[in-house]
């Protein structure tokens, strides 16, 4: 049975760095090379652990003065996941539904200020996106094919008062449930990610 968002509440206390601003992707049917050839990336060094990941992005940022974004990756399973942090590559349609081609696309996003984006697609087709923290409100192919899934796993409707915002949490439950990949603490800690830069339109 799928993860809940409450499975999910480690993330923000034992990574507080990226928790705050990140994207997470799990892309089935391409390799992270692949990836990176149809987001036009630029190969970097390797990094081990998700906060030297973090480290690298904000540098990479004030390098480049926001024009490229490093993003992280590791093949989990079947699925290749990127990690952007403090992007949002993977919930930008314009970019996300084109390379999907072929493939399923899984992402998340939140921003400093608590807004977010949760994207599905298949092959170019956006099936799902909503705001984690306003389900109600879903577009796409199938915008209410998971919705007694979203219920369960913790995300809060307009009738709901929840005692604890559960929506960033829940996006991770809500991933793992389309992919069957759950992000783990020692996923973040202990893999070496290939690293790319990729040019922000």
């Amino acid at each position: 049975m799928t993860n809940t968002g409450a499975d999910y509440a480690w993330f923000g206390n034992d990574f507080p760095d990226i928790a705050e601003a990140y994207c997470f992707t799990l892309v089935r049917g391409l390799s992270p090379a692949e990836l990176m050839s149809r987001l036009e990336g630029r190969p970097e060094a390797p990094l081990q652990g998700i906060a030297a990941a973090v480290d690298a992005a904000f540098a990479q940022y004030d390098l480049d003065e926001g024009d490229r974004q490093l993003v992280v990756m590791t093949t989990v399973g079947a699925w290749t996941l990127l990690i952007e942090p403090n992007g949002y590559l993977g919930v930008t349609e314009e970019q996300a539904l084109p390379a999907s081609a072929g493939a399923s696309w899984v992402s998340h996003f939140v921003n400093i200020n608590g807004v977010g984006t949760f994207l599905w697609a298949e092959d170019q087709v956006l099936r799902l996106c909503f705001d984690p923290m306003f389900p109600e409100d879903r577009w796409g192919t199938a915008p209410d094919e998971l919705l007694d899934v979203m219920r369960r796993i913790g995300f809060h409707f307009v009738d709901d008062d929840p005692e604890t915002d559960l929506s960033s949490p829940a996006a991770f439950a809500l991933a793992e449930h389309l992919t069957g990949i759950a992000i783990t603490p020692a996923l973040l800690q202990d893999t070496t990610f290939t690293c790319a830069t990729v040019k922000i339109h």
